[in-house]
């Protein structure tokens, strides 16, 4: 799995860093979300993929790899 951000995209409302901190962050100045881990280990996976489909901005994508 690989993870994409569009920060223009983003709101700031923090879901994703509620949901997967280890993951996912936000700016101090405007709490526009930061990529932490870009290829998330395995564990993290089910939490990336619940923050990508509340994210409100749809500013999170996830690439699946097979």
């Amino acid at each position: 799995m690989r993870i994409s951000v569009d920060e223009t995209r983003c709101c700031g409302a923090g879901q994703c860093v509620l949901i997967a901190p280890e993951v996912f962050d936000q700016r101090e100045e405007d709490g526009i979300v930061e990529l932490l881990a870009a290829a998330p280990e395995p564990a993290q996976h089910p939490a990336v993929r619940e923050a990508a489909a509340v994210c409100p901005a749809v500013a999170i994508t996830v690439h699946e790899q097979h």
